[in-house]
């Protein structure tokens, strides 16, 4: 316990009243709230008498009592220390009426969740592979940027992120993801969904419409209906979503890798949604939140890149590429759009962590991304590769794989009906089987499942895929 901690108890003690009992019950609450962690040794009782300007005897006394009530133990010789007892006993029971929420945040609450993995679990969708990253590398980088920041960059950034932030983003979407922008049209922000949060209450008002793919990304579901948006999901087949005939404010697309059933937009699929936004002067969305990794073929040209109208705002992600918990992302915004989307984030959270951002730009400026990248797309290539040939030895006419030529995921669709039972009987095992029903708008319903492969390794993979087939032949021995 520090002098400033001796301090505050003595302004503590200076009421009247039983100063043992003053003492004990301090050091009581200190304890039950905290601020005395368990482990951590209490003055002499001789220094704490000084400070607090009373008798040892007083500190002793109360010393012992905590002692009796299981607060503090005292070794001979070493001094007193607190037990693990205080914060179990730190949160006091509710005894008021149960919080109200506005409207809006019930809504919030009603709507499904995105439940991203904290560990590495059989078949977890979306998840890179955390073990494979260059943390050497990384650490190396972080040093020197620690070194080399100036006073500047220790204040408040730039609502659009961090200038050779944005340029290094720049570079490398021109050469890797086929996207044509300048660093002033970068935004940088601390994920994809805060991306979507912001477009959704910028761009619409309420009642108005946006069209979405079929199956849909939920934080992209949750965004557009706390903004008081109507959904129009559209139907899909082999190309992707088919663009609507109506207008509509604004469209949610993933062509790169539809999210969740795998496939790829055509070209000519891409063409008709640009032609349908320039008509009807919409907003499209394209989220590539993983087109990094394509394993047939090299990555189709952006839509972003295809569009002549400046209609197309691009979203991408360091979660996939990195990892998890950077909290990196950006967004490529038409040049008229800009200004109004900095002024925008400037009132909504100010800008991204600085640290984060000059780190990540001397990563890839330095060619240890780029590296990386191909590194982890050898690695996935094989797990993928892997997985689809385990796949095969599923018990017959149970599950179907659904065409994808890139991710971090596959999709399976269940032929056999309600995926439910499975998914629970999976969940014991140890899998985790992210169902594809609840991402459907529409009908009929897909049943089925997103297999995430990335983050497992080849022995990994074996193993799930046969606690996997235990459970569909359990299931289909009750048919």
């Amino acid at each position: 316990m520090t002098k400033r901690s001796s301090i505050w108890l003595s302004l503590t003690l200076a009421e009247r009243g039983n100063r043992v009992t003053q003492l004990c019950r301090v050091l009581r609450a200190a304890i039950e709230k905290g601020q005395l962690g368990p482990g951590e040794r209490l003055p002499s009782s001789r220094q704490l008498a000084t400070d607090l300007g009373c008798s040892r005897t007083t500190v002793e006394a109360a010393y012992q009592r905590l002692t009796t009530q299981g607060y503090l133990m005292r070794h001979l010789g070493q001094g007193s220390f607190v037990t693990q007892r205080g914060l179990a006993l730190s949160s006091p029971t509710y005894q008021g009426l149960p919080p109200t929420l506005s409207n809006r945040g019930q809504q919030l609450l009603a709507q499904p969740q995105c439940l991203d993995p904290r560990t590495i679990q059989p078949f977890s969708a979306g998840v890179p592979d955390v073990n494979a990253f260059p943390l050497q590398q990384w650490a190396e980088v972080t040093r020197r940027v620690m070194e080399s920041l100036s006073p500047e960059q220790l204040l408040y950034g730039d609502p659009q992120g961090l200038a050779e932030c944005r340029k290094a983003i720049s570079h490398y979407l021109a050469l890797s993801r086929q996207v044509n922008c300048s660093p002033s049209q970068i935004i940088v922000m601390n994920s994809s969904q805060q991306g979507l949060q912001w477009l959704a209450h910028i761009l619409l008002d309420e009642g108005e419409t946006v069209v979405t793919e079929a199956l849909c990304y939920p934080g992209a579901v949750n965004a557009f209906r706390q903004a008081g948006a109507v959904l129009a999901p559209q139907p899909m087949d082999q190309d992707g979503a088919i663009p609507p005939t109506h207008h509509a404010k604004l469209a949610y697309l993933t062509p790169g890798h539809h999210y969740p059933l795998g496939m790829t937009m055509s070209d000519s699929r891409r063409q008709q949604w640009l032609d349908w936004a320039t008509r009807h002067q919409s907003w499209i969305i394209e989220d590539d939140y993983d087109g990094e990794y394509h394993y047939r073929n090299d990555p189709p040209a952006s839509l972003q890149r295809l569009d002549r109208g400046q209609k197309v705002i691009y979203l991408g992600t360091f979660s996939k590429t990195l990892f998890p918990s950077i909290r990196l992302a950006y967004m490529v915004v038409p040049p008229a759009l800009v200004p109004q989307l900095a002024s925008a984030r400037q009132r909504l959270d100010s800008h991204t962590a600085v640290l984060s951002q000059a780190v990540v730009a001397t990563f890839i400026s330095e060619g240890y991304f780029a590296s990386h990248l191909r590194l982890m797309k050898k690695l996935y290539a094989a797990r993928r590769a892997l997985l689809i040939e385990l796949l095969k030895e599923c018990p017959a006419d149970t599950v179907r794989l659904l065409p994808s030529e890139g991710g971090l995921q596959l999709a399976i669709e269940y032929l056999r009906g309600s995926t439910s039972a499975i998914t629970a009987a999976a969940s014991r095992k140890g899998l985790v089987l992210a169902e594809l029903a609840p991402l459907c708008l529409t009908t009929p319903v897909i049943n089925g499942w997103i297999l995430g492969f990335a983050a497992l390794t080849p022995q990994a993979i074996r193993q799930a895929v046969t606690l996997l087939n235990e459970v569909l032949q359990s299931a289909t021995s009750l048919d």
